[in-house]
């Protein structure tokens, strides 16, 4: 048995600009030499240290490797709003920390007309988590803390959040290429996820 939970997503928010540049390689199939001279020579995500940008690459081609290429071509050549929320979907699929936190909490908040979340809606649903997955590894605080962050910052991104600091929710239309993608390869997971606010 596998945990379900792992704190999979503190490597980075949804990273568009450098998910668009992943997601070109991915795309071209490059060859392992290609790669690792596009990321560490090239430098082509612009982080400061060559153990950050393979860092940041490995984070997300193992989000992106989870759906199919006609979804990297979203990311890719898709528009600002396209190319954020097919992130968001990859995302889901890669993080169930995020998908159950929009599923669960989110979802719930909507359905009660309560407009905003709570540190304590968080803490409660860490929790709950462990009770949902006995393997799950307890979380240092600071860890919690980070993927709270994190995941806040997506929400900010595709616009369920007001900002970072401003934890007033609102609902948001997901485009039609990526609600059609999930619904063609079967992602029902990702699809119940992603429209929470419905």
């Amino acid at each position: 048995m596998e945990e379900v939970y792992k704190a999979n997503i503190t490597a980075g928010a949804l990273l568009v600009p450098e998910s668009r540049k992943i997601a070109d390689l991915m795309l071209r199939n490059v060859s392992p030499q290609e790669w690792k001279d596009a990321i560490e020579q090239k430098n082509i995500l612009q982080k400061l240290s060559v153990l950050s940008s393979k860092r940041v690459a490995s984070h997300i081609r193992s989000r992106l490797e989870l759906m199919k290429p006609e979804l990297w071509q979203m990311v890719r050549d898709g528009d600002a709003s396209l190319s954020t929320q097919a992130i968001f979907a990859a995302a889901i699929k890669h993080c169930r920390i995020l998908g159950d936190y929009l599923d669960l909490v989110v979802r719930e908040q909507f359905r009660r007309l309560e407009d905003k979340l709570t540190p304590a809606l968080w803490d409660e649903f860490v929790l709950s988590c462990k009770q949902r997955d006995p393997l799950m590894e307890d979380f240092p605080p600071s860890t919690a803390k980070k993927m709270r962050s994190v995941i806040h910052k997506i929400l900010v991104e595709v616009g369920y959040l007001k900002s970072a600091h401003d934890w007033h929710l609102k609902k948001i239309e997901i485009v039609p290429e990526v609600i059609e993608c999930l619904k063609k390869n079967n992602e029902e997971y990702v699809l119940k996820c992603i429209q929470v606010g419905k």
